[in-house]
């Protein structure tokens, strides 16, 4: 059975990182020399899921041209100066079999908006959804397997980390509500990592101000549809400098907790 799509949200300005973010989208700033969207991509790939689609905005064309040009900047290859010939391909040094698709969903749409005006490109009954500046040593085969066990709309990944993320009121293993941001919360947050059914499309709009976490998500919670699987592993966003330097000094001590892939 072939893997459903994997929708990264990529349109974000990412302020809080402006001094990265100027000049390229924050899914575009580097860890160990490669964008952190590279990253989650290898994470979803590991497990055999292959089809990304990517909601881009703020800057997306440099996304599009990072992969664009990635075939022949990470292989050896021969020009012929003639606009009908393709380059001739040599030592391939890295192997992705990815398929992406490039989908402009606005530049200040917020982000149920994105997933909406992503429809049409998604093919299956599933699809698995993430933000662009977060990785974790999640199991995603679990994660989709778990989501595929019950028979709710979504189904959200509860992680414990630092305490300025949105909060999960988890009762057994249903999200009873969903709290974006709380100014006071000592329980699981959302760690960004989802599934869902397409129907879950039914709660969003094109519109540019229809937004994910402040009303589809607490809608869904509220509706009973929205089911929480935990992880207890590895997980860390880039949110600011200080978590990017993070990231940076795991990767160069070898302690990359979310490199799954060899």
């Amino acid at each position: 059975m072939e893997k459903p799509e994997v929708v990264i949200l990529c349109g974000g300005k990412g302020s809080r990182l402006s001094e990265e973010t100027a000049l390229k989208p924050k899914p575009m700033v580097e860890i160990g020399g490669r964008p952190i969207l590279w990253h989650i991509m290898k994470i979803y790939s590991h497990y055999g899921y292959n089809r990304f689609i990517l909601a881009l905005g703020y800057q997306g064309e440099h996304i599009k041209k990072y992969f664009y040009d990635y075939r022949t900047m990470a292989s050896d290859f021969t020009l012929v100066m003639d606009p009908h010939k393709s380059p001739e391909m040599h030592d391939v040094h890295e192997h992705i079999d990815w398929e992406i698709t490039f989908v402009d969903t606005g530049l200040d749409t917020l982000k149920g908006g994105r997933i909406k005006l992503l429809e049409k490109y998604i093919k299956s009954d599933n699809f698995l959804l993430t933000y662009g500046d977060g990785v974790a040593d999640l199991d995603i085969e679990k994660l989709h397997n778990f989501h595929l066990s019950h028979n709710s709309i979504g189904t959200a990944t509860a992680v414990r980390p630092p305490s300025r993320f949105g909060e999960l009121i988890i009762s057994g293993d249903k999200i009873v509500k969903f709290e974006e941001k709380p100014q006071l919360g000592t329980g699981t947050i959302n760690g960004g990592f989802f599934v869902f059914k397409k129907k879950f499309m039914e709660y969003l709009t094109p519109d540019v101000s229809c937004d994910f976490e402040f009303g589809a998500l607490q809608k869904l919670a509220q509706d009973g549809e929205l089911r929480v699987y935990s992880h207890r592993g590895f997980w860390q966003c880039m949110d600011n400098i200080r978590d990017m330097d993070y990231l940076n000094k795991l990767w160069d001590d070898n302690q990359a907790h979310w490199k799954v892939w060899k």
